[in-house]
């Protein structure tokens, strides 16, 4: 039985120590903000955070996560910079079919937890693991920026 804490509660799970933490937030517990697209930590639609870092849930094993600090998208408007970066979304328009959405607001709240005022290069770099089939890239900078801004102000 591992312990888990995921967005500030502990809840315990019993499945093997090797199984994708995706996997665990996705069927064991029901949370299915964080999306599975390609299994492979090439896509980013499965980001969450892990002790403030954000991390793809789909190669990580569920026992790196025991005493950590998992966020998911359920939990980021409790946060202020999680919050401001919601309300950019909405603001920009980001969303096309939305299916990486969650793990795009998930990199770009990591992004904007380390560099409050991030560059051009700094949100490509950042942002440049999560794919989006729509091509909203320029909104994802835009909504970014804004955020940033909000931050700022």
């Amino acid at each position: 039985m591992l312990q888990l804490k995921i967005n500030g509660k502990t809840v315990p799970v019993d499945v093997d120590p090797n199984t994708p933490l995706l996997w665990v937030l996705r069927d064991t517990l029901g949370m299915t903000g964080t999306k599975f697209g390609c299994g492979v930590a090439a896509c980013g639609a499965c980001t969450v955070h892990l002790n403030g870092n954000a991390v793809r849930s789909c190669s990580l094993p569920v026992s790196a996560a025991a005493g950590g600090d998992v966020t998911t998208i359920e939990a980021v408007s409790a946060d202020p910079i999680g919050r401001a970066v919601q309300q950019a979304w909405i603001r920009n328009d980001v969303v096309q079919c939305g299916y990486c959405q969650s793990g795009q607001v998930m990199a770009a709240i990591g992004l904007l937890k380390t560099k409050r005022h991030p560059t051009d290069a700094d949100i490509d770099a950042a942002m440049s693991g999560n794919l989006c089939r729509c091509g909203t890239y320029g909104r994802i900078r835009a909504a970014i920026k804004d955020a940033a801004g909000t931050l700022a102000a």
